[in-house]
């Protein structure tokens, strides 16, 4: 018997077309015999073996070609990113922008996926209350890095962004206001601690509150509330440097962030708290250093914690007073606090005046001139309090002549250079500033001058935060000794 040898010649399939899958005449089989006593058998093999292979294609080609009609199929139901274009604006979005910005039916974006189950047992409850800002703007092109308003959405849009928040917590909301944060105003502060002091003490069933907010000036906001919330309950402050309808948008994870702090139990008695990508700040220390994501910072001493995946981390708490320690209880004051100026010290400075006299002014100052001694000394003199702070809010220095005022018994000509010589001037900590003599002859002999008012340093503690404590404190005191301890103490 010869040797006989089979071979299958195959084509390549392609299941990405759409022609019908037909069988190709190389995939029947050819027979060799390379003996050719053999012949008279090749017709007999050619015919058992066509209608064996046959068969087998008759069985197998229906299976083939209902994978590629099923592989088809599902390369053909995604997207295209070049025929989509943009993405489309979130269903709870496109009412903001009118007509026809969500995109038509054929290149809307998905639809969100349903919220997964919530954990067995009864979730904390949340309030939300909107105030505006990035977080709560829309654009008018949508999906771009382009130009947009700020508080275009309102807190039922901007939650339904987030379709995780029930998993953590139930959540209510409340519209405190809508407006791009520059436009916050300190009789708004007021109005916003009140609604947050009066739900706290009537809500026993609330876990915390979050407040989302404009990020220009959400430091200034959350600081105040620091100082105001008279509860240990968590206030957590958030917002968004891109956004609801930006390319990128980060208001939404943010707000995931807040809404799990507040619902923690770890996070009562650390204060008012801002939450900005998944780090957990206090708000005494929360800076905005750049306008962009990871832009908000604690500095050395301000962060608390993180949003792990895992849940909310602690690992540091404040120590200064706040919550139910503060002592600043603003139901009886008016919606107008106390007029405090915020003033820099610089080369050549030779100080400030005023028309109408302020009851403080904070100064941002590593130390001031001599021009600038003598017009800051004179301000006291008249009753303004003053008050210096290192421009970075960083430095920590000496609170000089006791509570920052000259020691008992000393003349006036000793309290003017003690004041401004040893600590008026840097900080409120040194200085170059000016000497009781020339203080003293600038208006008459320093012999006939009054003893001068006390000067208050500020301690870690940023200029434009420095101000806004010292609005609340002058609701308490404006003895420059008693602001003093105020300031040593939050």
């Amino acid at each position: 018997m010869g040797e006989i040898r089979l071979h299958m010649f195959t084509s390549n399939i392609n299941c990405s077309n759409n022609t019908p899958f037909l069988p190709q005449k190389d995939l029947l089989p050819a027979f060799y015999m390379n003996n050719s006593n053999a012949q008279p058998h090749r017709s007999r093999l050619n015919l058992a073996a066509s209608a064996f292979f046959t068969t087998i294609l008759a069985i197998i080609l229906p299976i083939i070609v209902a994978g590629c009609a099923a592989q088809t199929g599902a390369v053909s139901a995604k997207p295209n990113p070049i025929s989509t274009g943009l993405p489309a604006v979130p269903a709870a979005i496109a009412p903001q922008m009118g007509a026809g910005a969500a995109g038509s039916a054929t290149n809307r974006a998905p639809q969100p996926q349903q919220i997964p189950a919530a954990p067995l047992g009864p979730r904390p409850k949340v309030l939300i209350i909107a105030t505006g800002g990035t977080i709560a703007g829309a654009q008018e092109q949508p999906g771009t890095t382009g130009a947009y308003r700020a508080g275009s959405l309102t807190a039922e849009q901007i939650i339904a962004s987030v379709p995780e928040l029930p998993r953590y917590a139930d959540v209510e909301s409340e519209q405190f206001s809508n407006v791009a944060s520059t436009a916050i105003t300190p009789a708004q502060w007021i109005a916003l601690s009140r609604r947050i002091n009066k739900v706290l003490s009537e809500r026993k069933d609330l876990a915390g509150v979050v407040v989302t907010h404009g990020t220009d000036r959400l430091e200034e906001t959350a600081f105040f509330l620091y100082l105001t919330i008279r509860s240990d309950k968590p206030v957590v402050v958030v917002g968004a440097q891109h956004p609801a309808t930006g390319l990128s948008p980060d208001g939404p994870i943010n707000l995931l962030g807040a809404v799990r702090t507040a619902a923690s139990t770890a996070a009562v008695g650390k204060g008012v708290m801002v939450v900005m990508d998944d780090r957990i700040i206090s708000a005494r220390e929360t800076r905005k250093n750049y306008q962009r994501v990871g832009g908000f910072s604690g500095g050395d001493m301000g962060l608390l914690g993180v949003v792990a995946s895992s849940g909310v981390e602690f690992f540091f708490a404040p120590v200064r007073k706040h919550g139910s320690q503060s002592e600043f209880d603003l139901a009886g004051v008016d919606s107008v606090l106390p007029r405090v100026e915020l003033t820099f010290s610089y080369p050549g400075g030779t100080g400030v005046t005023f028309d109408t006299l302020p009851a403080a002014v904070v100064v941002a100052t590593t130390g001031f001139t001599r021009a600038e001694g003598t017009s800051y000394q004179a301000l006291r003199r008249k009753g303004v309090v003053v008050a210096t702070a290192f421009p970075s809010g960083d430095n920590v220095t000496a609170v000089g002549g006791g509570e920052g005022g000259p020691p008992a018994g000393a003349t006036s000509a000793t309290s003017a250079t003690s004041a401004t010589g040893a600590n008026g001037g840097r900080g409120g900590a040194g200085g170059a500033g000016a000497t009781g003599t020339a203080a003293g002859t600038a208006s008459g002999s320093a012999i006939d001058q009054p003893p001068l008012p006390p000067q208050v340093t500020v301690q870690h503690l940023t200029p434009q935060k420095a101000r806004i404590l010292m609005m609340v404190a002058l609701t308490k005191t404006h003895d420059p000794r008693e602001l003093q301890k105020i300031f040593l103490q939050y």
